[in-house]
């Protein structure tokens, strides 16, 4: 008979999620107290929040048969909120997480979901990363919420409004993947079915691998402006030309290539492969300026460059074309719009 979560006491439920979290460098007091301590020897402590609802987020059981394993939907929230961390230029130094569970959740499910945390941080390129608590509570549905907290190191904070107009566009990580994997997980083409790179779009969407050490590594190089892209191209491009009082025209040719890699399940599944790499989100890249004439930083491919804003104001363009406008859900996730 499985195990579940209204069998255990909290006290024991803790008892066998402790064990399972990571302990970093940063931690100078972990769970068990009302609060943990983390070092910050950098003075300012960068902080993010996110959350992951069930069926809103992820499902249980997708389309596809696929299922949503605690472990894969740890994995997921460590990536998106060490991301975040990244996209300021910062190194993530402590996560706590909230957990509401549904009374038939699986203890084994709760374990997992504390080791697919845990192996993400480390697997990702965040060791120093510590597990430092959280809280657990009853409901009718999953909600993870993840908040992490980082350091600058000394570096100053990329941020989304210092782009300028001459500025090179650049991203880094992967572009549409998730996307593809997301629209095979919400197909009825079985698991078994999937090819190698079918397979391959499925996995990056369930265990994204947002390129960590990118992050810090532009905020060394000069960038002017950064921010993760997580729901999607246009809309985030949109947020920085917002933020920076600028437009950003993005290069077709180069996103064209980009695009070429997702042709296979782009034909499987009758979509358009540019969509996913203008409007997929959740790849958890970064979406960076750098000044013109700069070298990018490794792993940064150039897209675009950033243009004088015109009387449309703020604007994404490509080869300068406008699409809709930035408030349209066509153009990437919108969490109300679903």
């Amino acid at each position: 008979m499985t195990l579940t979560v209204a069998q255990l006491s909290e006290s024991e439920l803790l008892a066998r999620i402790f064990p399972r979290l990571h302990a970093g460098s940063s931690m100078l007091l972990g769970p068990g107290d009302d609060a943990a301590i983390i070092a910050t020897p950098d003075g300012r402590t960068v902080i993010s929040i996110d959350t992951q609802v069930q069926d809103k987020d992820f499902r249980l059981l997708w389309p596809n048969g696929s299922t949503s394993s605690g472990y894969d939907v740890g994995w997921k929230a460590a990536a998106q909120n060490l991301s975040d961390i990244n996209a300021m230029g910062a190194v993530a130094t402590a996560m706590v997480i909230s957990l509401t569970l549904p009374r038939t959740t699986p203890v084994t499910w709760v374990e997992q979901l504390a080791e697919g945390l845990s192996a993400a941080t480390v697997a990702l390129g965040a060791p120093q990363c510590s597990m430092a608590g959280g809280d657990l509570s009853g409901g009718s549905e999953l909600v993870i919420t993840v908040a992490v907290t980082g350091s600058l190191d000394g570096l100053a904070p990329v941020l989304r409004s210092g782009a300028q107009v001459g500025d090179q566009i650049a991203v880094c990580g992967n572009m549409g993947i998730s996307a593809a994997g997301w629209a095979l997980h919400e197909s009825s083409i079985l698991p078994s079915a999937h090819t190698p790179a079918l397979a391959a779009a499925a996995a990056l969407f369930v265990r994204p691998e947002p390129p960590l050490a990118a992050g810090p590594l532009a905020a060394r190089s000069g960038a002017t402006a950064m921010m993760d892209i997580s729901d999607g191209l246009l809309r985030d491009a949109s947020r920085i030309a917002a933020a920076s009082g600028v437009g950003l025209d993005l290069d077709g040719t180069v996103l064209r290539e980009i695009a070429r890699g997702l042709e296979e399940c782009a034909v499987v599944l009758g979509a358009d492969p540019l969509s996913w790499v203008l409007t997929g989100g959740e790849d958890h890249g970064l979406l960076s300026t750098f000044p013109a004439g700069a070298t990018l930083p490794e792993g940064f491919v150039g897209i675009g460059s950033v243009v004088s804003m015109d009387a449309a104001g703020p604007a994404v363009t490509m080869d300068g074309q406008y699409f809709k406008s930035a408030g349209d859900g066509a153009l990437g996730w919108d969490h109300f719009a679903v």
